[in-house]
């Protein structure tokens, strides 16, 4: 879910019209500053942040809400919408969700685009990106602690977020952040058993680590490798936690066939 924002928008200067107030907003949303269902203030606080009067303010926001960026919500306010989620479109959604080789196609894809992330991160990450990240290391260990499998997926995802955001690349970020909707979407419905295969979570634990090290050493190619070396265990243990599943559907048909058989 979204968060609602406070000064982050800017005192608009030269001519101060309605085409200033767009582009400014374009480019948070587009950087990633405004993530979707982000709450903008209402709309008296952003004339005031903006120093814009009123029916400026107004223009903007329809502007915007006409091309799809923003949405409003009677007696709720205006939110950032749903641009994300128009990358993959639901029949493609269902489409990956219902053929097992597209799975391995994602890990594939995310292997070497996280590779990326990592090293772009290690390279030009700031000071307030990797206070970030140590926050998100420190609910990670939390999570791992309290053996909080939800927790621990859900921090997992906003860790590999924060990467992505720190590799300060558009294009990367957006394609990152389409490909991390499937997993907080269960798309792929195996998210959470990995995190129940003996060692996993331990092993994870420590890529995260890895990875977050070689990002705040400024070293690239210690962060690329981490980050690759990461999905490709991913890859190995889906792989691993669906056979055990199998493994486990099998041994339970075979129980209740053979239970049926002696009681007839």
């Amino acid at each position: 879910m979204g968060t609602e924002l406070t000064e982050i928008f800017t005192r608009i200067e030269h001519s101060r019209t309605a085409d200033e107030v767009v582009q400014q907003i374009e480019s948070l949303i587009l950087e990633g500053v405004l993530r979707t269902g982000d709450k903008l203030p209402g709309e008296r606080e952003l004339a005031r942040q903006f120093e814009v009067s009123r029916p400026i303010l107004r223009d903007a926001l329809k502007a915007l809400e006409v091309r799809g960026l923003l949405v409003t919500r009677h007696g709720g306010g205006t939110f950032v919408a749903d641009v994300i989620g128009q990358v993959f479109s639901k029949p493609v959604i269902e489409l990956i969700s219902s053929h097992r080789k597209a799975a391995f196609d994602y890990l594939e894809y995310r292997r070497e685009m996280e590779g990326v992330a990592a090293e772009y991160a290690a390279r030009r990450a700031t000071a307030d990106d990797l206070a970030l990240l140590d926050t998100i290391m420190a609910r990670m260990d939390a999570a791992h602690r309290n053996a909080d499998f939800e927790a621990e997926a859900e921090v997992d995802v906003e860790f590999h977020h924060a990467i992505g955001e720190s590799a300060h690349n558009i294009i990367l970020l957006h394609t990152l952040r389409s490909c991390y909707r499937l997993l907080s979407e269960d798309v792929f419905q195996n998210r959470l058993l990995v995190f129940t295969l003996p060692g996993a979570r331990e092993s994870l634990l420590e890529q995260h680590r890895a990875i977050y090290a070689g990002i705040a050493a400024k070293d690239p190619a210690a962060a690329r490798k981490a980050a690759m070396d990461h999905i490709a265990y991913v890859e190995q243990i889906t792989a691993q936690a669906e056979r055990a599943g199998d493994w486990r559907r099998v041994s339970r048909l075979r129980r209740q066939q053979r239970s049926d058989q002696s009681n007839n």
